[in-house]
């Protein structure tokens, strides 16, 4: 009896044993930046190094060790924790390289990393984001982690950066770092994230699809109605989708104009006001409890250029019902743009 007790104890010690070691066998990632030609700051470099190869080697730790995240002892700001930590309850990822070679952007205030690759495990079997994520990642001026989101689609990416003449590369930059953290702040229900971005004054708008009563000819049609909110009005309502849904995943593509047609004004500038710009997107929105699919048109303030607020948002059915069960696409000249936005806050 007593060495059946020993054997069992023995068995429990190398369990534990094992659990103890599993880190250990996690390779680290080593991870290389690039910048253009004359950067003079290698000790900045360094850091920028070390601090994300310590932060991926314990995403693929706690990974492998089917564990929360651990951000004791990593080099990054509260902030960054937290977007971390809730990305780990959306969903588990990993990176699977075991050299990450990436090129650095230096802002006005900060470093950029935009395209660190990483395999997604979501924690739903129906969330619909794929397997391959790649994550932005901010740093401040002596290489500590102040920010890590989701990237925007490649493709898309690529599109807010060359369309839009009229904005300068800097801001177009800038536009598309905001428009990244808006769209990481729904997929993980950030809601103080919401409520800093849009302005006291904000204007929501939102389409519904209704039908018309039946005419004489018993024929009835579709038409989007339009229904205002006000800010307390639309957070009111995003908390209770983020409490209705175990996951939503959004995602944003087709930046501009009509897409199909090789459109691409990109990102806009107000004749008006020269503090605001406009950005039009095609929107997917998918959730355990709804979907669809729209276009939404955000008009971001940047008087202060730190805090860009957002000053009018838009969301339209991408199409309507039409005769016979099909669906008609929405008109171009009926999706929404700088002009007729600007017009709802005079």
């Amino acid at each position: 009896m007593t060495d059946k007790k020993n054997m069992n104890r023995m068995r429990r010690l190398y369990l534990a044993m094992l659990i103890l070691l599993m880190p250990l066998c996690v390779k680290a990632v080593n991870v290389t930046i690039t910048f253009d030609e004359g950067f003079p700051k290698p000790a900045v470099t360094e850091k920028i190094q070390q601090n994300l190869a310590a932060v991926l080697t314990e995403i693929n730790a706690a990974y492998q060790g089917k564990r929360n995240i651990n951000t004791i002892g990593l080099k990054m700001d509260d902030h960054s924790k937290k977007m971390l930590v809730t990305m780990w309850e959306t969903m588990h990822f990993y990176c699977d390289d075991e050299e990450v070679v990436d090129r650095c952007w230096p802002l006005k205030n900060s470093y950029l990393l935009r395209g660190i690759p990483l395999i997604a495990d979501p924690q739903d079997e129906a969330f619909a984001g794929g397997q391959y994520q790649e994550a932005v990642v901010e740093f401040d001026k002596n290489g500590n982690i102040i920010d890590f989101r989701l990237k925007l689609d490649a493709q898309l990416s690529e599109s807010m950066e060359r369309c839009g003449n009229v904005v300068e590369t800097e801001r177009r930059m800038k536009i598309l770092d905001y428009v990244e953290q808006f769209r990481t702040a729904y997929c993980t229900k950030d809601i103080k994230f919401m409520e800093q971005i849009f302005s006291e004054d904000a204007v929501i708008i939102t389409g519904t699809v209704i039908k018309t009563r039946p005419n004489d000819l018993n024929q009835s049609n579709t038409k989007v109605v339009y229904n205002r909110q006000n800010k307390q009005q639309y957070l009111t309502n995003l908390r209770r989708a983020f409490l209705r849904n175990k996951f939503i995943d959004v995602k944003f593509s087709e930046i501009g104009g009509d897409a199909d047609n090789g459109g691409c004004p990109g990102i806009t500038r107000s004749a008006n006001n020269p503090n605001f710009y406009g950005v039009r997107l095609r929107q997917e929105w998918k959730s355990s409890n709804y979907s669809d699919e729209g276009y939404v048109f955000l008009l971001w303030d940047f008087t202060n250029e730190d805090e860009p607020v957002i000053q009018v948002r838009t969301w339209q059915p991408s199409y309507i019902p039409a005769a016979g069960g099909q669906k008609k696409k929405i008109a171009e000249e009926d999706i929404f743009d700088i002009s007729s936005v600007e017009e709802m806050i005079q």
